[in-house]
């Protein structure tokens, strides 16, 4: 009996730990800032780390995708012509899949730099410009889906009227979640069982408890900002982005600011050989910050 009591008191212990937010001394160093890695973009965005721990992000209005080596920290470009991409992630098998808006679609990309357009539509009708996505362990994907006109799109009509998050599971079928202002940043965490969406317009961040393949919770404000992209570290601290990277422990409370000299900072992820450098897409630049933390897996 003592000995069940003792092993019931250490679970107890255990969980109430890992309940308990993290300061934020035990994530950042002290006097470390980011370091601006390259300026040479016309405006950069949706950062993913590969399975080496190289970040792929994209040159939108150039039509780009870049990675950062975390070896030389060098930026290599890696595709031309990638259909405007803007958010990317990648899969299980290590292709790059993005949202490619030029079309309203949505590209898997090999490494051998093999393209596949996965969606272009939803019940027949041109997706408005896919932003964002986050892969679950099922092989689907939620997806952002709001709209930002572009001056390279020919000949648009908008053909859905409301801003949707999407699922699209493994076999290709998709089904529309939730309405929004105008859905953003998205990530999710299958340790946390978490689903994260911004509504960038509404100024505001929701969560989802992930009940299983490809349901969700009735959303819950998590905190009054909105934000363009977001990441998630392994204690569940949310980071936003837009005026530098803002970052939120898991009650929803603001606990540190990482402030970025650029106009706009739009996404941001965890990358490098640990996983514990936060490579930040800001305007014009890219930079990387070491952390005491490693993103979520």
């Amino acid at each position: 009996m003592k000995k069940i009591l003792k092993t019931g008191w250490v679970g107890l212990v255990l969980v109430l730990l890992s309940c308990k937010s993290v300061n934020s001394n035990k994530m950042f160093y002290d006097g470390v800032k980011p370091e601006k890695v390259s300026d040479q973009f016309s405006f950069t965005e949706g950062p993913s780390s590969d399975k080496n721990g190289n970040v792929y992000f994209t040159d939108q209005p150039n039509d780009k995708i870049y990675y950062w080596d975390w070896k030389t920290n060098k930026i290599v470009e890696f595709l031309d012509k990638t259909g405007r991409a803007n958010g990317t992630y990648f899969d299980k098998d290590d292709n790059l899949i993005t949202c490619s808006d030029d079309q309203g679609e949505i590209w898997k990309i090999s490494k051998d730099k093999k393209i596949e357009v996965l969606s272009n539509g939803f019940e027949g009708k041109r997706l408005n410009g896919p932003n964002d996505l986050w892969i679950d362990s099922f092989g689907g994907m939620y997806f952002t889906d709001p709209l930002y006109e572009r001056d390279y799109w020919v000949n648009f009509k908008q053909e859905i009227p409301q801003k949707n998050l999407y699922y699209r599971n493994k076999e290709g079928e998709i089904s529309k979640l939730e309405t929004f202002t105008q859905p953003n940043g998205i990530i999710g965490s299958e340790k946390l069982k978490k689903l994260y969406v911004s509504d960038i317009d509404a100024g505001k961040t929701y969560v989802y408890d992930i009940l299983s393949e490809g349901k969700l919770s009735e959303k819950k404000l998590f905190c009054e900002m909105g934000s363009d992209g977001m990441t998630l570290d392994k204690f569940g601290n949310l980071y936003l982005t837009g005026n530098g990277v803002s970052v939120f422990n898991r009650e929803g409370k603001k606990i540190y600011q990482i402030p970025i000299p650029e106009k706009w900072t739009s996404n941001v992820t965890f990358g490098g050989e640990n996983g514990n450098v936060l490579f930040i897409t800001a305007s014009e630049a890219v930079y990387v910050l070491p952390t005491k933390v490693k993103g979520v897996k």
